[in-house]
């Protein structure tokens, strides 16, 4: 039937509290059953059947006994009917089972597990009850988390701007990075779980290599908070060259993509990214280029600055990923907005206004390595102290890692943007105003 685009299938009003989250569970979703989770700003979670049009749903936390503050993210376990996790304002994860009961008491909790900046309890009960199991994580609010697509394991970004990525079942740390300064808001997984992209408070998008245990890449395109990143799973993975061929070596050969993750921020700018071979797994330069003589070319684009690497999705002469500036129709174009790729020549936007954001980095400002006072939100309470991780593998120096330029930037929205999901016909971005806005894939 078509979708009467006026009238919502479901619509539900609710006083003295604000949904702020919602998870569908997609391994059991049917004509059936329609499970949906809902979180509130005052800390309870909903559970709906949609598909049962009469079910009032059930209330976890209901009288606030678990947990007092804002639910910051409800997410269903990968492939369970039952288990859910929900992280809260308070730094607190807990796990649900939806069958279970909320007791009529607060939880006692017992010590399961402890590491750096994280603490996991389980719930004291002679009789099964909710919530299951309680992780401490770091210090101030717990902002997101995300799931590998292997579904072992969950990635975890914090006010004290840490990630931590913990091995699920074992509950044990597996490993960490830190912002370069300030809070961390989003985190998603690569297709293939090789890579975490993370964007927060610093303005920039950092991309955190899983089986390395270290920082690969920045981006710096945005001008305040980045509140959302997601990787495109449809785009083609690079062709195989023929056996012998296409081995890197020559310079003729651009830089395959391997990756491709977009990002939203507060300054209503949409940024996509391309994550190239050369960045990923940079080879050595060759010994001429060491050390360079007086009158050997400039190692890097003229006009670029030094700290902005040949690998940076920046269209080049000669060299780069090759990107027709003609844009081909993607599917009725009636349906979408258009996104079109970056002109190098182009003038440079006007600046939107900051929040506490970052200065203009890729102009080697003064300030740009002094974190604020105190490392960052959180203070020392369960966060790394700035002054001792800055310049190392959790938090390398600017000039220590290939600094991204986005392939598109576009302004998209009168308010914040605080939604970002790549669908195979189009990408699907939200703003704080409300609106749903679908575009059309550039390229």
């Amino acid at each position: 039937q078509a979708l009467d685009l006026q009238r919502p299938i479901d619509k539900r009003v609710y006083k003295g509290t604000q949904p702020t989250c919602h998870d569908f569970n997609q391994f059991t979703a049917g004509a059936e059953t329609l499970a949906l989770l809902v979180g509130f700003s005052a800390g309870q979670v909903q559970y709906l059947d949609l598909a049962k049009k009469d079910s009032a749903g059930r209330l976890f936390n209901e009288e606030r006994l678990i947990d007092k503050s804002k639910v910051t993210l409800v997410k269903w376990l990968p492939d369970t009917e039952r288990l859910f996790l929900a992280s809260h304002a308070s730094g607190h994860l807990y796990l649900y089972d939806s069958e279970q009961p909320c007791g009529a008491t607060s939880p006692q909790y017992t010590l399961v597990t402890q590491g750096e900046g994280f603490r996991v309890f389980s719930c004291k009960s002679k009789t099964p009850r909710n919530p299951l199991l309680k992780w401490a994580v770091g210090s101030g609010p717990l902002n997101e988390f995300a799931f590998s697509p292997d579904g072992r394991s969950l990635a975890c970004v914090s006010q004290d701007g840490v990630l931590r990525v913990f091995h699920f079942s074992s509950m044990l740390l597996q490993g960490m990075m830190r912002s370069y300064f300030g809070g961390l808001l989003c985190v998603c997984w690569s297709p293939d779980g090789r890579y975490v992209v993370t964007g927060g408070e610093d303005d920039l998008v950092t991309v955190w290599s899983f089986a390395e245990g270290r920082v690969v890449a920045r981006g710096h395109g945005h001008k305040s908070w980045v509140n959302a990143v997601a990787f495109d799973p449809f785009t083609p993975p690079p062709p195989s060259p023929p056996d012998g061929q296409g081995d890197g070596d020559t310079p003729e050969d651009p830089p395959s993509v391997t990756y491709r993750f977009g990002s939203a921020g507060q300054d209503t700018q949409f940024c996509l990214w391309d994550l190239t071979e050369d960045v990923l797994d940079p080879r050595p330069p060759p010994p001429r280029a060491r050390p360079a003589a007086p009158g050997d070319p400039p190692p890097s684009v003229p006009g670029l600055p030094r700290s902005l690497s040949r690998s940076n999705s920046l269209p080049q002469p000669g060299g780069g990923p090759q990107i027709s500036p003609r844009v081909p129709p993607v599917l009725s174009v009636g349906r979408f907005a258009t996104l079109t790729l970056r002109d190098p020549r182009g003038v440079p936007e006007k600046e939107h206004k900051r929040y506490h954001s970052l200065g203009n980095i890729s102009r080697g400002g003064g300030n740009a390595e002094k974190p604020p006072p105190g490392g960052g939100p959180g203070g020392s309470r369960g966060s790394l102290d700035m002054a001792k991780v800055l310049g190392t593998a959790l938090c390398p120096r600017l000039h220590e890692v290939p600094l991204l330029e986005p392939l598109v930037c576009k302004k998209i929205a009168q308010e914040r943007l605080t939604v970002l999901l790549f669908l195979e016909d189009c990408i699907v971005t939200a703003c704080q105003e409300g609106l749903i806005c679908t575009w059309a894939r550039p390229g």
